[in-house]
């Protein structure tokens, strides 16, 4: 496939395309091909998926290595355990196999407890199954889905995304049904990734939940800064166009390293097709912001009026070290300390604000840009 734009902001291509981040693929990838899981964790949009399909390549890539198979799931939009399984079996089942007729015979020797549906992917003419779940057999049909992979002769690597997700599920002990299931899986790893670092860590690093002590923890930040200059920059020679090193800082610094809102505005400066100025980016943010405007009008119109005038005001600080400081809660007009500790708690819940090692800050940095520009 040819690639029209090289700053890439959705789905992976190839290393090509892929900024930096040997250290953490050699790091990752060397723990999972010595039987380690995995606890990733990063704030939306730093570029944990492009990691791991990043890592997926460089394993498909290996000679020494064919045995293995890659899977991978986001789970962010599952609401239950039903859910969770529906997805693992129908991402899992029929890829463990070199044949159509051996994949439907394996799935039907383990999966007894459900009814699966077969079809036939047109381009690969290998097997796909979804899976109709008795409600009262899901922890059974989870059970048979384990017992598939750990039959299989191949090593299998298995990401999921937005593994906190698990803790929202309406079942009590889904931690421990897992974990009950994931320890004796020995031709199987994991990566667990996440994106509320404080959840992920509870379930990893305390002694109180069933995954404790079970992974190599590793937190991605930011890339290097000078790294991801001459990244960029090489893709704007090939075109005969200079990114200046001053522009780059700039761009850099205003979105603190954060992946995805740079790769989004390297993606737009491309496509000027003309040098990058401080204007051309500056034009660029606003064209971002402005489109989606309307998403964002509707995005604030759910919360209450103190949780609105609360995320303005960080907005408007850009990074607030102390919430309740008495200066901060004056200077924005906000309610009782009480009252702000409420719409915080909302705020950070719906992912709207995140707390950094700095202070708080509106998680989507085109949506503080937005939010700074309204009236207070």
């Amino acid at each position: 496939m040819t690639i029209n734009n090289p700053f890439l902001i959705s789905g992976y291509h190839s290393p090509t395309y892929f900024c930096d981040r040997e250290k953490e693929s050699e790091t990752i990838q060397d723990a999972l091909e010595n039987g380690r899981n995995i606890m990733l964790v990063s704030p939306r949009r730093m570029g944990k998926t492009g990691l791991i399909q990043n890592i997926f390549y460089r394993i498909r890539q290996q000679e020494q290595t064919p045995e293995y198979i890659t899977f991978y799931l986001d789970i962010f939009s599952t609401r239950s355990l039903g859910d969770f399984i529906r997805l693992l079996g129908n991402t899992v089942l029929g890829k463990l196999d070199s044949t159509p007729r051996k994949a439907m015979n394996r799935i039907g020797q383990f999966l007894k407890s459900c009814r699966p549906v077969f079809s036939l992917n047109e381009f690969t003419g290998m097997p796909q199954v979804s899976l109709d779940i008795v409600p009262s057999q899901e922890e059974v049909t989870l059970k048979e889905i384990f017992e598939y992979l750990a039959s299989s002769e191949r090593r299998c690597i298995i990401a999921i995304d937005e593994f906190q997700q698990i803790t929202e599920y309406p079942e009590q002990g889904v931690e421990a049904l897992l974990r009950s299931y994931i320890q004796f899986l020995p031709n199987v790893n994991f990566i667990f990734s996440g994106s509320k670092q404080h959840v992920m860590q509870e379930i990893f690093l305390s002694a109180k939940r069933p995954f404790y002590q079970s992974t190599q923890t590793f937190t991605l930040g930011c890339i290097e800064q000078e790294n991801y200059y001459r990244f960029a920059a090489t893709f704007f020679q090939e075109k005969k166009i200079e990114l200046k090193k001053e522009v780059f800082n700039q761009l850099y610094k205003q979105f603190n390293g954060h992946t995805w809102y740079i790769q989004c505005l390297l993606n737009r400066l491309y496509a000027y097709r003309e040098e990058p100025t401080t204007e051309l980016v500056n034009q660029a943010i606003r064209e971002i912001v402005s489109e989606n405007e309307y998403l964002y009008q509707n995005l604030i119109s759910v919360y209450s009026a103190g949780a609105v005038r609360l995320l303005k005001a960080v907005a408007k600080e850009k990074i607030v070290p102390e919430i309740n400081a008495g200066s901060f809660i004056a200077k924005y007009h906000l309610k009782a300390a009480s009252s702000v500790n409420s719409s915080l708690t909302t705020l950070l819940n719906k992912e709207m604000l995140y707390k950094t090692e700095k202070g708080y800050i509106v998680y989507d940095r085109f949506l503080g840009i937005w939010l700074q520009q309204q009236a207070y």
